[in-house]
C-alpha cells in the first residue's frame, strides 16, 4: 500500500511538471485602512517626468517611444516673431506673406498646438520701411502665420503697443477674425487638444504698463494662473522678459520663472533677448528661457539670426520631451533649419549654457 501511494505521489508530480505553465504575475498590495487588499498587476509604468538637460540636448535622444502615441500632444513655440521693417517690405515687394515661412511651416504646423510670440501690431497700410523701432506689419502677414499652422499669439511684448491701445486693438481682431487665439491682452486662452484643455497666458516684463497688455505684475500672475488651473489641465506661461544680447538669463528672469512654477504653471517660455538663451528645469517644470530670433530683420550678427524652435511634448498632463530645431534667417526675414555641424554646434552651445546655469 506505501508503494502504491508513492508511486501515485511520483505520478502526480511528473504530470504537474509537464503541464503548462503561465508565467507568474507580480501583484502588488495596496493597504486600505490599514487591510491588505490584493489588486491585479499594474499596466506598465512611463518615465512621467522631463529627461534631465544632457539627454535633452543628447544627439538622437528618443524619450517618446514607449508612450502611447494617441496620449501624447506636441506644442511648437518659435523665438520673436517680427513681420515689420524689411521682412514687411520684402513680403510687399514679393507680393507673398507666406515668403517667410517657406522653409519652416511644415515642421510649424505638425504640432498639435503651435505658439508664437507677435512683436508687431498688424493693420491694413502700415507704412513700409526698412528702418526705425516702431514697428508695424500689413495686415496681409495673416496669410503667413495661417500658412504656418499658428494657433495661439502672444501679445504681450514691447513693440506690440507701439501703435497704442488702438494698434492692439486692431491686431487682436485680426487675429481673432482669422481665428488665431491671443493672450497676454486679457487672461488665459484655452485649446483642447483630444480631451486635454491647455491654457495659455502671456506677460510682458521689458516695458512700463501699456494699455492692452498684461504686465508681468507678481499678483497677476498668480491669480490668473489660479484661473487657469480651474479650467486647463496644463497652464502654459510666456514671458518677454530680460536684456537683449544676453546669452544667459538675468535673476529678474529666474525669479519670474520660478515664482509662476510655484503658482502652477506647467511650462515656462521666454523670448525678447534676440540671442538663445539656456533651458532649466525647476522642480521638474521645464523653463526655455529664451529662443532667439524667428522672423526678423536682424542680420547684423550670427547670434540674432539664429533661434531654435522648442518642440514640447506632453503625455497626459505631464511634459515628457522638449526637442529643439536650430533655425538661421537669411534675405533678412526667411528662417531656415540648420542641419549637420551648424545644428550640432547651436545645440551643444545650448546644453553648455543650461548647465553653466545650475553651477
Amino acid at each position: 500500500m506505501v508503494k502504491l501511494i508513492l508511486a501515485l505521489v511520483l505520478i502526480a508530480g511528473l504530470v504537474f511538471f509537464l503541464l503548462p505553465k503561465k508565467p507568474l504575475e507580480i501583484i502588488k498590495p495596496v493597504f486600505l485602512e490599514g487591510k491588505n487588499i490584493i489588486t491585479k498587476p499594474e499596466k506598465p509604468s512611463y518615465i512621467e517626468k522631463i529627461p534631465a538637460i544632457d539627454q535633452i540636448f543628447s544627439p538622437g535622444h528618443n524619450q517618446i517611444s514607449s508612450f502611447p502615441k494617441e496620449k501624447l500632444r506636441t506644442i511648437i513655440a518659435t523665438g520673436d516673431i517680427i513681420p515689420a521693417r524689411s521682412v514687411n517690405f520684402q513680403a510687399n515687394i514679393r507680393k507673398d506673406f507666406k515668403w517667410p515661412y517657406l522653409e519652416t511651416a511644415q515642421i510649424l504646423k505638425s504640432a498639435d498646438i503651435t505658439f508664437i510670440n507677435l512683436e508687431t501690431p498688424l493693420f491694413p497700410n502700415c507704412p513700409l520701411t526698412n528702418e526705425g523701432m516702431i514697428f508695424c506689419g500689413d495686415a496681409g502677414n495673416l496669410e503667413g502665420l495661417k500658412y504656418s499652422g499658428v494657433d495661439i499669439a502672444s501679445l504681450a511684448n514691447n513693440h506690440a503697443g507701439n501703435f497704442g491701445k488702438e494698434g492692439v486693438q486692431k491686431t487682436y481682431d485680426l487675429l481673432v477674425k482669422n481665428r488665431v487665439l491671443v493672450t497676454g491682452v486679457n487672461g488665459p486662452v484655452v485649446m483642447d487638444i483630444r480631451g486635454l484643455k491647455f491654457a495659455f497666458l502671456g506677460y510682458n516684463d521689458i516695458t512700463k504698463p501699456q494699455p492692452g497688455i498684461s504686465n508681468a505684475d507678481e499678483e497677476k500672475i498668480k491669480s490668473e494662473i489660479l484661473k487657469a488651473k480651474k479650467i486647463a489641465d496644463v497652464v502654459i506661461v510666456a514671458f518677454h522678459w530680460g536684456v537683449e544680447y544676453q546669452d544667459q538669463p538675468d535673476e529678474r528672469q529666474k525669479y519670474l520663472a520660478r515664482f509662476a512654477i510655484d503658482a502652477g504653471a506647467d511650462l515656462i517660455i521666454g523670448n525678447h533677448p534676440h540671442w538663445i538663451q539656456p533651458v532649466e528645469v525647476y522642480k521638474n517644470k521645464l523653463i526655455t528661457y529664451a529662443h532667439g530670433n524667428f522672423i526678423f530683420d536682424q542680420e547684423w550678427s550670427l547670434k540674432t539670426k539664429q533661434g531654435v524652435v522648442g518642440k514640447y511634448t506632453f503625455y497626459d498632463k505631464t511634459l515628457i520631451d522638449a526637442e529643439f530645431f536650430p533655425i538661421q534667417i537669411e534675405d533678412f526675414g526667411q528662417p531656415h533649419f540648420l542641419e549637420g555641424e551648424e545644428k550640432i554646434k547651436i545645440l551643444e552651445a545650448m546644453k553648455v549654457q543650461s548647465q553653466n546655469l545650475v553651477k
